[in-house]
């Protein structure tokens, strides 16, 4: 029953599969089934090779996964860093101050990244966008650099760099001399023996008009009226390097140096309009060469006046000026004593003659011819009635190196460096006020503080 039982299961089951079953009963009378099975078997060998595959696939995701999350992190450090170097380099761009370390700097960081870039890209095989961008910035970013350091229009590096330099030598000057044991000279005294040394410049500003006014004077009145605490003049000449239309006045060093509460001063005939650097303001007066004349003039700036006397005999026009300084026939000098004028008559041959101005009747009372031959020196000026002259010893310095006392009638020869930011001097004006130099160079005002020696001079009188 047992037999017949498996037998009907296997009738009802197997052939609804539709698989043939041939079924036959033995001597012992046990039924034998043969079952054919189609050609079917499960592919064993090929899940495996995929669970072995998928392994591997998993392993190379997570390997490329943690090489992005890398990468992402060297892009983000980078692109600190170089939105930090774009923002330095748009101060530089837009005229901020900077320094050659600023440059030095720069380019080392901008190494550093165009390596680490390189590296990235390499380790990529060069498929990556963003690694081409950020490279793409990078190279662009140096060749600004380099085009920035090439295009120092305004000299600023030259000009720090020589500053720098006077300073330090400076320093080591003072360095090496003792401590002073005398009490520092007062203003408007002339009890010294001269000129010591000359202090480095000071750069105060480029002239009201800009960089293309090379010439001018400017300075200090050293006796403002009494309701002018201070008073600050600058006078930058036309391009033409020889004609002065207007000036400027200013009542505070403040204002001078925010370019505000200025007065402009306008000569109100062309009759009276000034020509050359040799100009000087004395009293409320700028002093200067009437234009196209060998007058004196003097304009006062509260009535707009104008005074002229001609100065006989005197050569003009550009005849005997300054070594490559136009039109500064008549050089007006203020120091300790008053006001002179320094000039050449045809009659000398380009040698110096010292003019001592009377500023009452505005006439020429005394004068001191030497053997100064003018247009060969840069520049001079006066201090308790010495003449000190200026020649050029490199683009970097000058020397002061004769002088002419008045006072005796003596001519000397020093040696005293005075350093300077641009290659000329226009024009050189001393104020016994608070003993500086107010130097006009190439359109640039500076200043230098001028130390005296203590000795006092052998003669305490002054020729007039």
């Amino acid at each position: 029953m047992k037999m017949l039982f498996l037998l009907v299961i296997a009738a009802t089951v197997l052939p609804s599969s539709g698989i043939n079953v041939n079924g036959t009963i033995n001597n012992d009378g046990v039924c034998l089934c043969s079952v054919v099975l189609p050609d079917t078997s499960f592919p064993v060998e090929k899940v495996e090779y995929l669970e072995i595959t998928s392994q591997e696939l998993k392993s190379s995701v997570e390997q490329e996964i943690s090489k992005v999350q890398e990468y992402s992190r060297a892009v983000s450090v980078h692109s600190s860093k170089l939105l930090n170097l774009t923002r330095r380099l748009e101060k530089m761009e837009t005229g901020h101050s900077y320094t050659q370390l600023d440059f030095e700097l720069l380019k080392l960081e901008i190494q550093e990244l165009e390596t680490l870039t390189n590296q990235l890209r390499n380790s990529l095989n060069n498929s990556n966008s963003i690694i081409d961008q950020l490279y793409a910035k990078i190279t662009n970013m140096s060749r600004t650099v380099s085009e920035l350091e090439s295009f120092d229009t305004q000299n600023v590096l030259a000009f720090r760099k020589e500053i720098a330099l006077l300073r330090k030598q400076l320093a080591d000057c003072e360095k090496n001399q003792a401590p002073p044991t005398h009490a520092p000279i007062e203003y408007g005294s002339c009890d010294h023996n001269g000129i010591l040394q000359i202090g480095g410049p000071t750069v105060i500003q480029l002239n009201y008009n800009g960089f293309s006014y090379k010439y001018g004077g400017w300075g200090k009145d050293s006796i403002p009226p009494p309701n002018k605490k201070e008073l600050y003049w600058v006078a930058p000449l036309y391009t033409d390097a020889r004609t002065l239309y207007s000036f400027r006045v200013y009542y505070s060093h403040d204002d001078l140096l925010l370019y505000k509460n200025s007065i402009t001063e306008t000569f109100s005939s062309s009759t009276y309009r000034a020509q050359g650097s040799g100009m000087v303001l004395f009293n409320n007066s700028l002093y200067y060469n009437c234009y196209n004349s060998r007058d004196m003039c003097r304009y006062n700036i509260d009535t707009g006046s104008v005074q002229r006397e001609t100065l006989r005999g005197a050569a003009f026009n550009n005849r005997y000026s300054y070594a490559g300084i136009t039109y500064q026939d008549m050089d007006f000098a203020v120091d300790e004593t008053g006001l002179w004028i320094i000039y050449c008559p045809e009659a000398n041959a380009g040698n110096a003659v010292i003019g001592k101005i009377n500023v009452t009747t505005f006439t020429v009372e005394k004068t001191w011819v030497t053997r100064l031959f003018k247009p060969s020196v840069t520049n001079a000026f006066m201090i308790c009635g010495v003449l000190y002259a200026i020649r050029p010893v490199n683009p970097q310095s000058e020397e002061i190196f004769y002088t002419f006392d008045t006072r005796t009638g003596q001519e000397g020869r020093v040696s005293i460096r005075m350093g300077k930011v641009l290659e000329k001097l226009q024009s050189v004006n001393y104020n016994p006020a608070d003993h500086k130099l107010y130097v006009y160079n190439d359109g640039y005002q500076l200043t230098y503080d001028v130390m005296f020696r203590h000795e006092p001079p052998v003669s305490s009188s002054v020729a007039n």
